[in-house]
C-alpha cells in the first residue's frame, strides 16, 4: 500500500473544497452556509470555518437574508466581483488590445492600439505593457487588487513553451520571449494562450454559447483560426496546436501558404487574402466603391454592408470557402452551435447566409441542423475579454492565486 502524507492529503482537500465553494458562490452569486454545505456535503461548521477565511481574504461578504425555511432566514454569502481586477491582452498581428475586468467580466477599461505586432516584438512588448499601465490609471484601483494577466497570441502555443510564437509564422520573433516585458512587471501570474481559444473561452463565458459545452469558435482576421470547446473545456490537442483550421487544404491546386502547404484556407480568407481578391475583381468590368480606396478589411465590410458588388462577392466567396472547412469540423465533431468571431463577423448575414448554406451542403443534414452557426456579439473585445476570463478561470480552480488566501 503505498503511503501517504495526512498534511498533504489535508492541504489537498481543503483547497478542493475552497475550489467548490468559490465556484459555487461565483456561478449562484449568492448562497447560504446551509445550501453551500448541502451542495458540498460537509459540516456546517467546516463551512463556517471556510466562509470566514473569505470573508477575511476579502473574495466574499453577507449580503442580506434569504427566505426563511420555517426557522430564521438564513445570512446569504456573495461573492465579490470587486475584490480582484484582472488584465487581459490581445497580441494581434497587426494590433494590441488591452482589457481589465473585474472578477465577472465587467470592462473596466479597454485600450486598442495598431501595431505591427507580427514584425517588431520588442516594440510589441513595450506597447503592450504601456497598455496595462494606461488601463490601470483609468480604473485608478489598487494595483496590489491585480489578480494575474492573461495573453493571447495569434499562434499555437506549446505547453512545453508557452512564451514562444511559431517561428514559421512569425519568423521575426525566433529566440523572442512573449512575456520579455510583461513578466514580472506587475508581480502577477501571466497566462498565455492561443487567441481562437480565448475567443472560444469568452464565448462560453459571456457571449453566445453560456450553457453550451460542445462548440466551434471560429476567428476571421488576419488570419484564420479555431478555438474547440469538448465538454465546457478548451481542446488542445497532444502538443497543443489544435484547431489550426486556417491550414485545412481546401483546393489542393491553390496558391502557397506560410506553412508550407498549397490552397490552405488562410490563403483564400483573412484579411490579406481578402485585400488581394478584392484588387483582382475591380480590375474588372463590375463597378465598385472599392475603386480607388485604400483597402483594408474594415473598408471591404462596410462596402459589402452597403451592398457593393464587388464586396458582397468577396464576402461570398470567403464564406463558401470557409463552409468547406466548417463542415469537415462539423461531420467530425458534431458540436452543439459554430460561432463565427473576428474583424469579418462585421459582415454579419452576408457572411452568415452563404457560410450556412455551404455547409449544408456538405455535412449529414442531422450533424448541421444540430451545429447552428451563429455570430458572435462580443466584437473586437472579445479575445482580450477571453484572456481575462481565462485568469479568472484558472484563480477559481486554484485560490491560491488570490492574493490574501492561502490554502495551506
Amino acid at each position: 500500500m503505498a503511503y501517504k502524507n495526512p498534511s498533504r492529503s489535508a492541504v489537498v482537500r481543503e483547497q478542493g473544497l475552497m475550489t467548490e465553494v468559490l465556484n459555487l458562490l461565483w456561478r449562484r452569486r449568492e448562497v447560504s452556509r446551509a445550501e453551500i454545505a448541502r451542495h458540498t456535503g460537509r459540516s456546517r461548521s467546516t463551512i463556517s470555518d471556510l466562509v470566514a477565511r473569505l470573508i477575511a481574504a476579502g473574495l466574499v461578504k453577507e449580503v442580506g437574508s434569504g427566505e426563511s425555511r420555517g426557522g430564521r432566514r438564513p445570512i446569504l454569502i456573495g461573492f465579490r466581483d470587486d475584490a480582484g481586477v484582472i488584465l487581459g491582452v490581445d497580441l494581434g498581428a497587426t494590433h494590441i488590445s488591452v482589457i481589465l475586468t473585474d472578477l465577472r467580466g465587467s470592462v473596466l477599461a479597454w485600450r486598442d492600439r495598431s501595431y505591427p505586432v507580427r514584425s517588431n516584438p520588442g516594440g510589441a512588448g513595450d506597447l503592450a505593457l504601456e497598455l496595462c499601465h494606461d488601463c490601470l490609471a483609468e480604473w485608478g484601483g489598487d494595483t496590489n487588487c491585480l489578480i494575474g494577466i492573461g495573453v493571447a497570441v495569434p499562434s499555437p502555443v506549446d505547453p512545453e513553451a508557452p512564451d514562444r510564437v511559431l517561428e514559421r509564422i512569425h519568423p521575426a520573433w525566433r529566440g523572442r520571449a512573449i512575456l520579455d516585458r510583461l513578466d514580472g512587471a506587475f508581480g502577477v501570474p501571466v497566462f498565455i494562450e492561443n487567441d481562437a481559444n480565448l475567443g472560444a473561452v469568452a464565448e462560453h463565458s459571456l457571449g453566445k454559447a453560456v450553457g453550451v459545452d460542445d462548440f466551434l469558435y471560429l476567428k476571421v482576421a488576419t488570419g484564420v483560426g479555431a478555438g474547440l470547446m469538448i465538454g465546457g473545456e478548451i481542446y488542445r490537442g497532444s502538443t497543443g496546436v489544435a484547431g489550426e483550421i486556417g491550414h485545412i487544404v481546401v483546393d489542393p491546386a491553390g496558391p502557397e501558404c506560410v506553412c508550407g502547404g498549397h490552397g490552405c484556407l488562410a490563403t483564400f480568407v483573412g484579411t490579406q487574402a481578402l485585400v488581394r481578391r478584392t484588387r483582382e475583381l475591380l480590375k474588372g468590368p463590375v463597378p465598385s466603391t472599392l475603386a480607388g480606396a485604400d483597402l483594408d478589411i474594415k473598408t471591404i465590410e462596410d462596402a459589402a454592408l452597403a451592398d457593393d458588388p464587388v464586396a458582397l462577392r468577396v464576402v461570398d466567396e470567403a464564406a463558401r470557402y470557409l463552409g468547406i472547412a466548417v463542415a469537415g469540423v462539423v461531420n467530425l465533431l458534431n458540436p452543439g452551435s459554430v460561432i463565427v468571431g473576428g474583424s469579418l463577423a462585421r459582415a454579419g448575414d452576408r457572411l452568415l447566409v452563404p457560410l450556412r448554406e455551404a455547409v449544408l451542403r456538405r455535412t449529414l443534414v442531422a450533424s448541421a441542423a444540430a451545429s447552428e452557426i451563429r455570430i458572435s456579439e462580443l466584437g473586437p473585445r472579445a479575445t482580450a475579454l477571453g484572456a481575462a476570463t481565462h485568469v479568472l478561470a484558472a484563480s477559481l480552480a486554484n485560490p491560491n492565486l488570490f492574493r490574501g488566501v492561502n490554502t495551506a
